[in-house]
């Protein structure tokens, strides 16, 4: 998903080449989201509109608490986000709407896995 996002960001500056990046400090990060699943469970009988507020809210904090982590350790963090909604460059609460969206699209993926599970080996 990032490196669409930042291959997308490319295309929008001109970048023909749709050149994206990531870094490998990601992929633990991002193995983090199965912090999502039992989240999805609780919140389940929710509003759409207060599961995707609340899955923002942890998708943020996961992104902030990791970056301070790898500052810490390495002295800097390797996304720096600058500007006016940027936190300590750790977090942009801009991307609010973003998070709210990935919350609920990763909802409704794991629902469908679930089905698919459930299906193959009900055979």
């Amino acid at each position: 998903m990032e490196v669409v996002f930042t291959g997308f960001c490319s295309a929008i500056r001109g970048d023909v080449r749709l050149v994206s990046t990531t870094y490998l400090w990601m992929f633990p990060i991002y193995g983090m989201g199965i912090v999502l699943e039992p989240v999805h469970n609780s919140i389940r009988g929710q509003m759409w509109p207060v599961r995707g507020l609340i899955y923002a809210g942890v998708i943020f904090a996961l992104e902030y608490v990791s970056g301070l982590m790898i500052r810490q350790l390495t002295g800097v963090c390797p996304w720096n986000y600058t500007g006016m909604y940027a936190v300590q460059g750790l977090i942009r609460l801009d991307f609010l709407p973003i998070w709210f969206c990935v919350g609920l699209i990763f909802e409704r993926t794991h629902d469908f896995l679930v089905r698919l599970d459930a299906t193959m080996f009900t055979r």
